[in-house]
């Protein structure tokens, strides 16, 4: 069993946030992996939390992965930056975050593109 698919058991007790991406995949996260993200993974993204879901709600632009179509990486400029929220889309409508970290590009991989 893909060890990915972890997320259809969660409880939605457990969830911290859920986002409706443009493209009509629900992305959440749970109060663990949120926290096990802003203190382990990318301490300095704590503090854009909102932009973090922001990056989700209103994407700047969304790339898919190229090594793992199911990866696509969400950006949101926020002046000279962008956070990068990399989620897991399960189907087409569920997916996880995997990640969120700050960066100064945008990563190769198919441009998917969407009206905000």
């Amino acid at each position: 069993m893909d060890k990915r698919c972890y997320t259809f058991n969660v409880k939605q007790a457990d969830v911290y946030f859920e986002v409706l991406t443009p493209l009509g995949v629900r992305i959440r996260t749970t109060k663990d992996y949120w926290k096990k993200i802003i203190t382990i993974k990318h301490p300095i993204i704590a503090k854009y939390e909102n932009k973090v879901k922001e990056s989700l709600k209103k994407p700047t632009e969304i790339r898919k992965s190229k090594q793992d179509p199911r990866v696509h990486l969400y950006y949101r400029n926020i002046g000279n930056i962008y956070v990068c929220t990399v989620c897991d889309h399960i189907d087409n409508k569920n997916g996880y975050i995997i990640t969120a970290y700050l960066t100064k590009r945008i990563r190769e991989g198919e441009r998917i593109n969407v009206e905000n």
